[in-house]
């Protein structure tokens, strides 16, 4: 009876631990009024995402289509897969007026530097 109890226990705690997992506090760093631009694939969107980020595929076109119509004077946090694509769509950014960007590196340090969770399909 004893060791139900804590198998139990064990499996409540392991339950509570990862049901909080994904909603960790922004960082203090992190500007609350920052537009989230997603620069993946639609197909990497689909799989997951953070809540509310604007998806703005960089390699197909949508973020470059998409520049003229963001405030330039607006704060930006982008990220992508690995950080890489995210640094492009930086650098894009950056040619094109935009100042106060951040890279958030891939879908994972993004939600864990933000504080948002998730969103799966």
């Amino acid at each position: 009876m004893r060791r139900l109890a804590l198998i139990a226990l064990t499996v409540i705690t392991a339950i509570a631990l990862t049901s909080c997992a994904g909603t960790s506090a922004p960082r203090e760093d992190i500007d609350p009024d920052a537009v989230i631009i997603d620069v993946r694939t639609p197909a990497e969107h689909a799989t997951g995402h953070l809540e509310g980020a604007l998806l703005l595929d960089v390699t197909g076109g949508d973020l470059q289509a998409a520049l003229p119509d963001l405030d330039p004077e607006a704060p930006y946090l982008v990220y992508c897969r690995s950080g890489n694509r995210a640094e492009a769509a930086i650098d894009l950014m950056r040619q094109a007026g935009f100042t106060d960007l951040r890279n958030l590196g891939s879908l994972e340090d993004a939600a864990r530097t933000t504080g948002l969770p998730v969103v799966q399909p």
